[in-house]
């Protein structure tokens, strides 16, 4: 064994789940009894659960108390123990400064939401690290203030890994708020293919920042000939749907999520598309405090009808009111200038 190798090894634990009755007197006695301990720090966030550091002389005794320690009991909880920083050595070596950053884009990719304005990177790294390696971690901050958007990232070498933090993280508390996981990116579900040829690729950031809180809904143009249980089939693997709206002689829908991230991804990974052998368009829908159900958030716009005709269809009132997602997507524009026209309407 090489031993220069050993001892350049990583030193420091992350522990997490702790009892808010553990102190750090306590800690270091379960874990003095693997090897020397030079140091430990409980660190206490508002109503989530305590997590701490500890920092042993050797890094095999650091081995040593992971391996013990994981999944021990604790005052009744069962303490989550992994390295603070990879194994491969400590993130402030000189030696890895220059390495180039790794490729993640194979990896397992987690969006973190409702995020508190003091969480940082390395907070949200350290409350993910217990669940397995993490290759990539970032909260994301306005470029002019700097401050935080309230969201981030976590990447997972390992998709088991990335699947039990999302179960086991939704809804925790992470300083001051509860936090929502998901996934960042889905695998494509079978009815489409992706054809980015012509079409420019979305970024996740990108597009979820064009979109309030409150918006849940997608809309997607180019369904020709398609129906319901098919665009169903395509949207149901990024979250869980709520409403569809298929115009089928217009070729378009309107899909409503539960949610925003759901709505993103799926923008994301159906834009430019081939759904049954057509390229598809997505883009967000509009807002409003109104639900097509009236129940929940994430709602379309209703705009004031225009004025019915005696017989009119049901068909004509679901183009009515869907009209400002006609004006979202400026290539139905023209088409619906010539609807509304006959009813004295002027769409501008």
């Amino acid at each position: 064994m090489n031993l220069e190798c050993l001892e350049d090894g990583p030193r420091t634990l992350y522990v997490g789940n702790l009892d808010v009755a553990v102190t750090e007197d306590l800690v270091l006695a379960l874990f003095g009894q693997l090897g020397a301990v030079k140091g430990c720090k409980i660190i206490r966030e508002g109503a989530s659960d305590p997590y701490c550091f500890v920092e042993f002389a050797h890094p095999a005794s650091a081995a040593a108390a992971l391996t013990a320690m994981n999944k021990r009991i604790c005052l009744g909880k069962e303490m989550k123990v992994n390295w603070a920083s990879s194994p491969g050595g400590s993130s402030d070596s000189v030696v890895h400064h220059n390495l180039p950053k790794p490729d993640t884009s194979q990896h397992h990719h987690i969006f973190v939401g409702d995020l508190s304005p003091d969480i940082t990177t390395e907070t949200l790294k350290n409350a993910f690290v217990p669940f397995g390696e993490i290759s990539d971690c970032k909260v994301v901050k306005d470029m002019l203030t700097n401050k935080s958007k309230g969201y981030g990232f976590v990447s997972f070498v390992e998709k088991n890994d990335a699947q039990t933090a999302i179960e086991q993280m939704n809804g925790q508390w992470l300083g001051s708020r509860a936090i929502r996981t998901n996934w960042a990116a889905r695998k494509p579900p079978a009815p489409y293919s992706k054809d980015t040829s012509n079409v420019n690729k979305l970024n996740f950031e990108d597009v979820y920042r064009q979109a309030s809180p409150r918006n849940f809904t997608v809309y997607c143009g180019g369904l020709i000939n398609s129906d319901e249980n098919i665009i169903r089939q395509t949207f149901s693997p990024f979250g869980r749907i709520l409403e569809i709206r298929y115009f089928r002689d217009k070729g378009y829908a309107f899909v409503r999520f539960d949610n925003k991230e759901s709505a993103c991804n799926a923008i994301v990974a159906l834009h430019g598309s081939n759904v049954q052998g057509q390229s598809v368009k997505c883009s967000w829908g509009k807002e409003s405090t109104e639900t097509l159900g009236g129940g929940g958030g994430g709602g379309v716009v209703a705009a004031p009808p225009a004025p019915q005709q005696p017989n009119a269809n049901p068909q004509q009132q679901q183009q009515q009111y869907y009209q400002p997602y006609y004006m979202y997507n400026p290539h139905y524009i023209t088409q619906m200038q010539q609807y509304y026209g006959q009813y004295g309407y002027c769409l501008n």
